[in-house]
């Protein structure tokens, strides 16, 4: 059974830093692009970065560029959000996605990725 669980959730304070975890079960992670999205109550899901299949290449949605980073460990099959500098509007629930890598690039379009993790509610509040 094909399965990414999602890990590292958490409420932290404005300006704290969390890393969340995706891990995959069931298959190999190395052969994907891996897209990390939020959904905040009420809003749209929405990108917040992505990673390539082999690494080499990550996006950032502009409104967590130069706080959170994506990357992956191939090694242990799992792939990382680090996000720093957090703010009470990044509160939402993150969740990971496994899409083929079609593309030189990883995407930000949901329909690019079939398999879906639960999510991870990630609350930032002092």
């Amino acid at each position: 059974q094909l399965q990414l669980v999602e890990s590292g959730g958490d409420l932290v304070q404005p300006g704290g830093s969390l890393r969340l975890s995706c891990a995959a079960s069931g298959f190999t992670l190395d052969d994907y692009s891996i897209g990390w999205f939020r959904q905040a109550p009420g809003k749209e899901r929405e990108a917040v970065g992505c990673v390539r299949s082999s690494g080499e290449y990550t996006r950032n949605a502009d409104s967590v560029k130069g706080r959170f980073t994506v990357s992956r460990d191939n090694a242990q099959n799992t792939v990382f959000l680090q996000m720093n500098s957090l703010k009470p509007e990044d509160t939402a629930v993150y969740y990971c996605a496994a899409g083929r890598p079609l593309l030189p690039i990883c995407l930000f379009a949901k329909s690019g990725y079939d398999y879906w993790g639960q999510g991870t509610q990630v609350t930032v509040s002092s």
